[in-house]
């Protein structure tokens, strides 16, 4: 048995409860959790915005240590220093085939899948896959990328989500260059994420934007060189620091209909606004037509940053060892597992940055 957090259903209160996961099969692994992220995709799987199967047991970004595999087993060994990927490709289907492996058919559509029982026998189902709020996990060995041993494996668990998504959608999505001008609203960890990738990028101006004041300091900390509260007037604000044009790229990293409109508006002419945040399916937006093509602007996603994990978590990690990126910068709180329903609420006020659940 291990400890884990555990929802029961999309409204009861979440619980610490001890799970019996199974032994790893053939080409899966036992991992020894040592932290976890606490990210908002958490806390969608509990408030509407998706659809998974209960009981359930909570979280998806994590890093450990291998303790077990099972038959075959060849990508990683007992001992060795891991980062999750809660979206391991397959490598087989036609989205990795045409080297889009964010879009792996294999882990479209999937909120949870079913591992291990309760204390009471109950079938339990995993996020993602992964149910990392958890002392420990059992996933497929490509869910796993190895580490080097001097990354502290605290922050490192912020690879396998935030720091993915936010910095590849930088660096992929985008393909933001030296000089550019970058736009950030939203300033969870994903979103200071993406600040972080932009400083990485060279770009500038860097301006990070949020609704509340208190996320300047960490705005700065990872690389913004100027700093906005949302409002009416923030396109305006924005092209006042960027020649009167608007900027070159624009990271959307809340999900909400009006902040992908104020995105939009404040990306110039020619410009690329980019959708980071995962929104609701009843949240319209809408563009009217003249303005599509009057302002040539361009307007995508970014899903899980473009990123192939194998390829860029490394990248990431060397990037952290030779004191170009900050992981440390993103973490606001390190808690329990008992403390995750607090940080759940300070997510939902808008306080702090990444929470990170520290097992011993």
């Amino acid at each position: 048995m291990v400890k884990a957090l555990v929802a029961r259903g999309a409204t009861a209160e979440l619980s610490v409860e001890d799970v019996e996961l199974p032994e790893p099969a053939a080409g899966e692994v036992r991992v020894r959790v040592r932290a976890a992220g606490v990210c908002h995709s958490d806390l969608s799987m509990i408030n509407g915005t998706v659809s998974p199967e209960f009981p359930l047991v909570l979280g998806h970004e994590a890093a450990g240590v291998v303790i077990a595999a099972g038959a075959g087993v060849t990508r990683v060994a007992v001992g060795d220093h891991v980062a999750i990927n809660w979206s391991p490709a397959c490598r087989e289907c036609w989205f990795c085939r045409r080297g889009e492996p964010w879009l792996c058919v294999t882990a479209e559509g999937v909120s949870s899948r079913p591992r291990g029982r309760l204390a009471d026998g109950t079938p339990a189902h995993v996020t993602l896959g992964v149910g990392a709020l958890a002392e420990e996990v059992v996933v497929g060995e490509r869910a796993l990328i190895t580490l080097p041993r001097q990354l502290p494996l605290a922050e490192a668990a912020l690879m396998g989500c935030a720091v993915l998504t936010g910095v590849g959608a930088v660096r992929n999505t985008a393909g933001v260059g030296p000089g550019e001008s970058v736009v950030v609203l939203g300033l969870g960890g994903v979103g200071l994420s993406a600040v972080a990738g932009a400083r990485l990028a060279g770009a500038d101006p860097i301006i990070a934007v949020d609704v509340s004041p208190e996320k300047e300091g960490l705005a700065r900390a990872c690389g913004a060189t100027e700093f906005l509260l949302s409002d009416k007037g923030l396109p305006k604000a924005i092209r006042s620091l960027t020649g009167g044009r608007g900027a070159d790229h624009v990271f959307e990293c809340v999900g909400r209909a009006a902040t992908i409109r104020t995105a939009w508006q404040s990306a110039r002419r020619g410009g690329n606004c980019v959708v980071v945040g995962m929104g609701a399916r009843d949240d319209m937006v809408s563009f009217s037509a003249l303005e599509v093509f009057h302002f040539a602007r361009s307007l995508t996603s970014s899903v899980y940053g473009s990123a192939d994990a194998d390829h860029d978590v490394p990248l990431i990690a060397a990037a952290a060892l030779d004191g170009s990126l900050d992981l440390g910068a993103l973490v606001t709180h390190r808690i329990s597992l008992a403390d995750v329903p607090e940080a759940f609420e300070r997510m939902r006020r808008g306080e702090g940055a990444r929470s990170l659940v520290l097992f011993d």
